[in-house]
């Protein structure tokens, strides 16, 4: 490029050299300023060589870049690119990033950043100087907050207004604010408007508590937490752990707690100007903790529980007598100390709720269910001696069979059923005797609206073969509860059944297993998959995992190792979808069917069948109810084709087809065996069909052993002197029992 015979002016906008005569800018057509300073550039010189090479992060880059180059000093460098543009310029022409006035930190803005420095000895020390720090009168924090909030305009010309400080994370909220901006807290649960100088001295009792809550939170895990709840000694804390948070005090959880006690003290902010010390926090929470009974620590544990996703506690708390619906205090809440989780109000429901907790949900919506209804008094409850002496009469009737079929089995065929004396009683007392014996929730959901049991006039009406669902404890044993229940008439309460299922699988193992194997995988196949020998080893270890453990829910391989224990039948009436507790359809529930104890040889078998009940994950005993010996159609079979049975034996008739006339699916076949099931249940079972054309099944209700019998007649006998008793309508006196099934001596 030529100079034309003349100086060049540069453009201020765009630095193109344009000529002399030129008004305008040839490139971005920009006018020619009369002050702009012309500088000749030669052709071969380039304009980024005119800049020194300092970092722009440097502070001292603008300074060097004008003292170092004089003949540039009307120029500022761009932040961004380091190009050299015009003082005029608002912005950089080459990246367009706007000029930045240049503050070099004077001594009064270092004062300001060191008066925001918090050190912790001054913190956990409560010196007046950390409270000087962060006192709302002081210079560099009051106007840093209004800058904040307020925008540009000055603090001495606005207005003072009041703020109220969040107790939970110490910001200063604005008074129509209802929840703190920062962490939500409700403006009722911190403080209120008050005086700069109560302010003051709150934020000097917050700074200590959230500190040690801190230092706690940061070295425990939720499960030490957890374990720490304990009520082994006043303070709560275990041998060799100083780093309790139930025991120190937390961010406005005891001022939360002390709002509550004592309203009137936060209305006059006057009398709690001087700040209580750390030690009448501690004091406090020692002594919340002393108050605490047996079964508030469980209640405590099952609400940690419900959001560490320990099932343990929440089975303890149930079976402990504790009721699901139970409501978390303020005090309670602030001995949890866990804001975050845990509000006055909270059940375990809702905790499961919010934490997706969703295996709690089906027991504890059964167990508030069960609770929620009559206390249940079932005669093994009305009698815990004699269901003592039935449960020893029972395991002392087990033996193991010798040789490679190492099963346990029962030598005694027991079935429980209702005594016909309960229609002797009348219609008040009945109803009563019903709601404290029976599931009313399980009978209406098997026989109303799912129509699986009583759903045939003929059985129910014509031949008395009416089912009852008995009442079940929900501690995660139902179905070995169940089992019981429809034999023995007791709960499995020392596990005896379980040690025996756990123990018939593991030392069965070569019969059991090819028999598992061999069915799961025609079922897998059916669903076009297959696994290999090493996932089948594993599952199999899974359900000896299972039975062995006392809480752990069974599977259809349980009930079939059961069927072989009984030497019986099993025959379970259940829904055929799984619901959530919303109502929304899960899966399929594959439990309905018959369990034939197939590994054994038919005549070392009974062929009277056991009924059980499943909704829900929940297992309930199917018992039918003792008929009137006088009514001869009935004690023989009322018109159903049967052969001739004892004359002191009673007759129930079990449906072994659905409401729709389908065959029940017989589990645990082989593949020999498939397309058989009905002659296979013929021969495990005494087959019928009625009159109706419905294939049933004979359950024979023998005599009731002499514990069994003298348990269910004292039970009966509180029913009796409840009806002799008209003006009762309390219910009947005497000992109370929990909701888990026991009795409180037992």
């Amino acid at each position: 490029m030529s100079n034309g015979g003349g100086s060049k002016w540069i453009c201020e906008f765009c630095t193109y050299e344009n000529y002399p005569a030129a008004k305008k800018c040839t490139m971005c057509f920009k006018y020619k300023t009369p002050q702009l300073i012309s500088d000749t550039i030669n052709e071969e010189q380039d304009i980024y060589k005119m800049a020194p090479l300092v970092s722009p992060s440097s502070p001292e880059s603008n300074n060097s870049i004008s003292s170092s180059s004089p003949d540039i000093g009307s120029k500022w460098a761009c932040e961004v690119c380091t190009y050299l543009n015009w003082s005029k310029s608002n912005k950089c022409i080459q990246c367009l990033n706007p000029k930045r006035k240049p503050s070099p930190p004077t001594s009064r803005s270092h004062e300001r950043i060191q008066s925001l420095s918090i050190k912790t000895s001054d913190i956990c020390q409560g010196g007046s100087a950390s409270a000087t720090r962060l006192s709302p009168n002081s210079g560099s924090n009051n106007s840093m907050s209004k800058a904040s909030n307020n925008g540009n305009r000055s603090s001495t010309s606005s207005p003072r207004i009041t703020k109220w400080t969040c107790l939970m994370c110490t910001y200063e909220n604005w008074p129509r604010s209802l929840k703190c901006v920062i962490c939500g807290t409700p403006k009722e649960r911190t403080s209120f408007s008050q005086p700069s100088s109560v302010q003051a001295s709150r934020s000097q009792e917050i700074i200590p508590a959230c500190t040690s809550n801190i230092t706690s939170s940061s070295t425990t895990s939720p499960t030490s937490l957890h374990q720490r709840i304990s009520p082994t000694s006043p303070t709560g804390r275990n041998s060799g752990d100083h780093s309790d948070p139930l025991a120190s005090s937390n961010c406005g959880g005891s001022h939360q707690a002390g709002a509550s006690a004592s309203p009137h003290s936060l209305s006059r902010p006057n009398s709690r100007s001087s700040p209580s010390p750390p030690q009448a926090r501690e004091k406090r929470i020692i002594m919340l903790r002393s108050k605490l009974r047996d079964s508030d620590w469980l209640w405590l544990n099952a609400c940690m529980g419900a959001v560490d996703g320990d099932m343990e506690a929440i089975h303890a708390y149930i079976a402990g007598g504790g009721h699901p619906s139970r409501q978390l205090t303020v005090q309670e809440a602030e001995l949890l100390n866990r804001p975050s989780a845990f509000q006055a109000g909270y059940t375990l429901v809702h905790l499961a709720i919010r934490f997706h907790r969703e295996d709690m949900l089906a027991i504890l919506l059964t167990a508030t269910d069960a609770s929620s209804k009559a206390a249940k008094r079932l005669p093994c409850m009305a009698c815990p001696d004699l269901a003592t002496d039935i449960r020893r009469q029972m395991f002392s009737s087990l033996r193991q069979r010798k040789g490679e079929f190492q099963c346990h089995f029962l030598t005694d065929c027991v079935t429980f059923y209702l005594p016909a004396d309960i229609e002797d009683l009348s219609r008040h007392v009945q109803d009563q005797l019903f709601d404290e014996i029976l599931d009313r929730d399980v009978q209406n959901e098997l026989e109303v609206e799912e129509a699986i049991i009583n759903w045939s006039m003929e059985l129910t009406e014509r031949l008395g073969s009416r089912l009852y669902a008995l009442w079940n404890r929900t501690a995660g044993d139902c179905l070995l509860d169940s089992i019981l229940q429809a034999t023995w008439g007791v709960f499995d309460v020392d596990n005896s059944l379980r040690r025996a299922l756990a123990d018939s699988l593991r030392d069965g193992a070569m019969t059991f297993y090819p028999r598992w194997k061999e069915y799961e995988s025609m079922q897998a196949e059916s669903l076009h998959f297959t696994l290999d020998e090493s996932q089948w080893q594993h599952d199999w270890a899974i359900l000896l995992s299972l039975a062995s453990q006392p809480g752990a829910s069974l599977e259809q391989s349980h009930i079939f190792g059961l069927a072989h224990i009984l030497r019986r039948p099993i025959i379970v009436y259940g829904v055929k979808y799984v619901k959530s507790f919303r109502g929304e359809t899960l899966g399929f529930a594959k439990f309905q069917g018959v369990y034939l104890p197939l590994l054994w040889d038919s005549s070392f078998c009974w062929k009277n069948p056991v009924a059980l009940g499943y909704t829900r994950g929940h297992f309930s005993a199917l018992v039918p109810m003792e008929i009137d010996t006088d009514d001869g159609d009935m004690c023989g079979g009322a018109g159903a084709n049967t052969q001739p049975i004892d004359e002191e034996e009673q007759t129930a008739f079990l449906p072994l087809v659905d409401c729709q006339g389908q065959l029940l699916q017989v589990h645990f076949l082989s593949g020999s065996e498939m397309g058989k099931e009905e002659s296979v249940l013929k021969e495990w079972l005494h087959c019928h069909k009625t009159k109706g054309g419905l294939l049933v099944a004979t359950q024979r209700l023998g005599r009731r052993p002499a514990a069994v019998k003298q348990m269910v007649d004292e039970w009966m006998d509180l029913y009796r002197q409840l009806q002799a008793q008209p003006s009762n309508t309390q219910g009947l006196k005497g000992n109370t029992f929990s909701s888990d099934g026991e009795s409180d001596d037992e």
